[in-house]
Parts: structure tokens; C-alpha cells; sequence
């Protein structure tokens, strides 16, 4: 595959790091401050966008900053996988940001500057691991997103935000240096390169037991994929601000776990060495558990955000099955879910947040009726959870129906069981609430209710994100296209 040396993964990753001095600049002057933060969140989709016609023609952009050691360097790769995966977390940035200052302003948060610029280092750190070129690279970008996620998690700045910030650094850094680091040691050790590689770098480098037990300690490092047990961080950050809580779970963090899973099966081992020494199966029926106990603790769950936490748990795993479905079309529906989910739960997020902060509300039992006051709001929860389920007319239907298809391709004949239950399980979490908002009245709203949605910065955002996940239904597009192109490629080079 012909590769061309370009600056721009380079600059895409700079300009929010730049922005983010911008910002800081500018913070006694709000409307100038977020003013700058929607042009660098412009600015850095058009970058990430421009290179599109290159991947889409077959084509890879590498760039390669400074050279460490022999074989392990600061560089950058955009092929279709970490391309899709940009152009997710750069178009939703845009639209979290408008969120943001119809949440933060009418609540009249504090150190809305530093809440800002930490948005901005989040998304470069983000952008920085979708165009690694190698495990140095995706490591350094993988520690800067949780240095800078730490500050918005604990934004509130007492005893449970502290206490939830420990935790969530202990798990995330916890496990990547005790995991991630020795498993990348043993990878350079045993092949002399970081460097990724279609058809994975490990194949013959070493006897079985070793190559398992590196996989194992690779999947232990990535504690973003929040698969079980290393998942408790997930439920207990939802103490953030709800924009921080979307940037967890829709555009950054949570991706940026599942997205290096996904670069450690394609690009370290490949699909030939998961398949001989039966990582598949095992990664498969492994995360299976995080899949149906995800849902039936998302089902238990009263508190909105905690729901949904527990939710994103469960789904996350349905982009990690790219990994184990060794089938063109399960590999295309685990990749799509990246965009499919993202744009449906960052709807239910946006949602949430707008009710917490105009109503203060954050029980499900509390919001009985409340589609009668906020009927917009709500109705973007329903579409939203349409398409977490899976549900036509709404994306979610697409990736599930190609990891439906791959299940049957690659004979996994129980982990399609465990799709459609964990389905039913979304099902039955999700459309108890838009039915009791629209057609239960509680205490707190009934008949007499009046209209009277949330500042219109944090309606537009959830309505937008909505319809996005309907048209992703109707016609997918590029992103569809860029996840053939992932799956052919791990698949010819296998």
C-alpha cells in the first residue's frame, strides 16, 4: 500500500495543544474564550477531514517526528481505522463544545477557563492515539489523555469528585503501567520494533505461552475498554460535569480504549496469530461477560448517569468483538459501532445534562411526566436510545446487524446469542423512560405542566446528534466504507 509523507496527523494533533494556550489567554474574556474554542474544534475537523479523499483512495499518510531508539520512534499513521475514529471524536468535539456553554454558563460554573482547556488537550491526547504509528507513540498520547481527564473529572473540586479522581487514575494509569508498559517492553524485546504492521509484528517471534500471556497483559493495560472487572472507574466518574461525562463515554476516552484494543489485535499479533493460538475465542467469550452483567447492572441503576454508565460498559465490548470475529463483516460491525455508538450515547448524555441542569433531577423515578415540560429534550432520548439498541431507523441498527452477520460468518453461533440478549436487556433499560416521560405523570410533573425546555445551547447539541444517528441509518457512507477498508485489510494481510 503506497504511503505519502504529510504533516498534517502532525498538525491535528498540534492545533488543540495550541488552542489550548489560546484559551487560557483569553480566559477573563468568556465569549472571546469559547469563541477560540469552536474555531481550533473547527479547525482541527477540517484538518482531519481534508485527508480523506487520500485514505478512501487506498492510500496511508505517515509522519514521522523524532526517532527515540533503533526501532521506536514519535510517529504518526493515518489509515482508515485511526481515520474513522478521528473524524468521530473531531465532528463531536465541535458539538460537545456548544454544549458546554449552554450547561456550564446557566449553572455558572466555576473555572470554566480550566474546564476548557483540558476539553482541548483531551481531544488532541485523543486525536494524538488515533494517528499513532507505533506502541511508543500510542502509549505517550494514551497517559496524556489521562493526565488531562483527570481535571475535568474532578472539576467539582470536593470530597466525591476527589475521591472519584483517585480512583480513576489508579485504574487507568494503575493498569497501564503495570500492564501495558511490560507487554510493550516484551513486544520490543521479542521483535526489535514498535512499529505497526497489517499483518501484526509478533507471528513467529516467540513460543505460545509467551505471545498469550503479552496478549494478556496488553488487554489488562488498556483499562479505557472499562472490560470487567477493571471497569468500576466508568460509573464512579460520572461525578463530572455531563459534558465531561459525554467526553468520556461518546468521544474520547472510552473509544480510545476499545480503539487500542482493536490496534493491538490488527497491528501487534494480527488476525493469523489471534487465530492460531485461540485468542479470538478467548476475547470473545471474555468479553461476553462485560456485554450481558453490564446490562443487567445498567438495568438496576435509578440514577440517569449511572444507567447510562453502565450501559457504555456493556457496548463498549461490542467494538472490542472487531477482535475476536475474524470475518469481514463482524470486523466492519465492531469498527462501525466506534461511530454508531458514539453519536447515539452522546445524544443520551446531552439529554441527560440538560435535565439534571435545568430540572436537578437525577433519578429516573424522579422524571415521571417530564416529557410533557421538556418534549424536545426527550424526544432526542428516545432516538437516541433507538439507536443504542439497535433499532431501525437509527444507526445502531447497522454495526449490530454486521456483527450479527460476522457471528454467523465465523460460526460463533452463542456470542450472536449474547448480542441479541444484551439488546433485549438495552430494550428493556432504555424505553421505560421515554414511556413514563411522555406518558406517566409523577409529582414532580403532571397534566398542569408547562413547556419549558433547557437553554437552547443544550437542546441544539442532542437534536443534532439525533438526527446524525438517523441519517447514519439511512446512509452510512464513508464511515461504512473506511470500515470494509479496516477489515480487508487485516484480512488480505492475513
Amino acid at each position: 500500500m503506497e504511503t505519502i509523507v504529510s504533516v498534517k496527523p502532525l498538525l491535528a494533533v498540534a492545533v488543540s495543544l495550541f488552542g489550548s494556550l489560546l484559551i487560557v489567554l483569553c480566559g477573563r474574556r468568556p465569549n472571546l474564550r469559547e469563541s477560540c474554542s469552536i474555531t481550533i474544534a473547527l479547525i482541527k475537523f477540517g484538518i482531519v477531514i481534508s485527508m480523506l479523499p487520500v485514505i478512501l483512495s487506498g492510500k496511508k499518510l505517515v509522519y514521522n517526528l523524532v526517532e527515540i531508539l533503533p526501532g521506536v520512534s514519535i510517529a504518526f499513521r493515518v489509515d482508515s481505522l485511526g481515520l474513522l475514529f478521528a473524524i468521530v471524536a473531531s465532528s463531536l468535539w465541535i458539538v460537545t463544545t456548544i454544549y458546554s456553554i449552554g450547561y456550564m454558563r446557566p449553572l455558572k460554573e466555576h473555572s470554566q477557563t480550566r474546564y476548557f482547556t483540558f476539553f482541548a488537550l483531551a481531544l488532541s491526547s485523543a486525536i494524538g492515539v488515533a494517528f499513532s504509528a507505533n506502541l511508543l507513540t500510542l502509549y505517550m498520547f494514551y497517559e496524556m489523555l489521562s493526565l488531562s481527564t483527570y481535571s475535568l473529572v474532578t472539576h467539582h473540586q470536593d470530597s466525591e469528585a476527589r475521591f472519584a479522581g483517585r480512583k480513576y487514575l489508579t485504574y487507568l494509569m494503575g493498569t497501564s503501567i503495570a500492564f501495558f508498559l511490560p507487554a510493550m517492553i516484551i513486544t520490543y524485546y521479542l521483535t526489535g520494533t514498535l512499529d505497526f504492521a497489517d499483518q501484526g509484528i509478533l507471528a513467529g517471534k516467540a513460543g505460545g505461552p509467551m505471545l498469550i500471556l503479552t496478549f494478556v497483559l496488553f488487554i489488562a493495560g488498556i483499562g479505557k475498554a472499562a472490560i470487567m472487572p477493571i471497569h468500576s472507574w466508568l460509573p464512579s466518574a460520572m461525578v463530572a460535569p455531563t459534558p465531561v461525562s459525554a467526553l468520556l463515554h461518546a468521544v474520547a476516552v472510552v473509544k480510545v480504549g476499545v480503539f487500542s484494543v482493536l490496534r493491538i489485535c490488527f497491528h501487534v499479533f494480527g488476525i493469523d496469530l489471534m487465530h492460531t493460538l485461540s485468542l479470538d475465542v478467548f476475547l470473545l467469550y471474555f468479553i461476553s461477560i462485560t456485554i450481558l452483567v453490564g446490562s443487567l447492572f445498567a438495568l438496576k441503576q435509578d440514577d440517569l448517569k449511572a444507567r447510562l454508565a453502565y450501559s457504555t460498559v456493556s457496548q463498549l465490548s461490542y467494538i472490542v468483538m472487531a477482535g475476536g470475529l475474524i470475518s469481514v463483516m463482524g470486523m466492519t460491525g465492531g469498527v462501525i459501532h466506534i461511530v454508531m455508538h458514539a453519536f447515539g450515547k452522546i445524544t443520551l448524555f446531552f439529554c441527560a445534562g440538560a435535565i439534571i441542569a435545568h430540572t436537578g433531577f437525577k433519578k429516573i423515578s424522579e422524571m415521571k411526566g417530564i416529557g410533557k415540560m421538556m418534549p424536545v429534550t426527550m424526544a432526542a432520548f428516545f432516538f437516541g436510545s433507538l439507536s443504542v439498541i439497535g433499532i431501525p431507523p437509527m444507526g445502531g441498527f447497522i454495526s449490530k446487524w454486521y456483527l450479527a452477520l460476522g457471528c454467523i460468518e465465523a460460526g460463533q453461533i452463542p456470542i450472536l446469542v449474547v448480542i441479541l440478549t444484551s439488546s433485549l436487556l438495552n430494550a428493556a433499560y432504555f424505553l421505560p423512560i421515554t414511556y413514563n416521560a411522555f406518558f406517566s405523570s409523577g409529582p414532580n410533573f403532571d397534566a398542569s405542566t408547562r413547556l419549558n425546555e433547557a437553554h437552547i445551547c443544550a437542546v441544539i447539541p442532542p437534536v443534532v446528534t439525533a438526527v446524525a444517528s438517523f441519517l447514519l441509518f439511512i446512509h452510512p457512507g464513508f464511515f461504512l466504507e473506511l470500515a470494509r477498508m479496516t477489515a480487508r485489510a487485516v484480512m488480505g494481510a492475513g
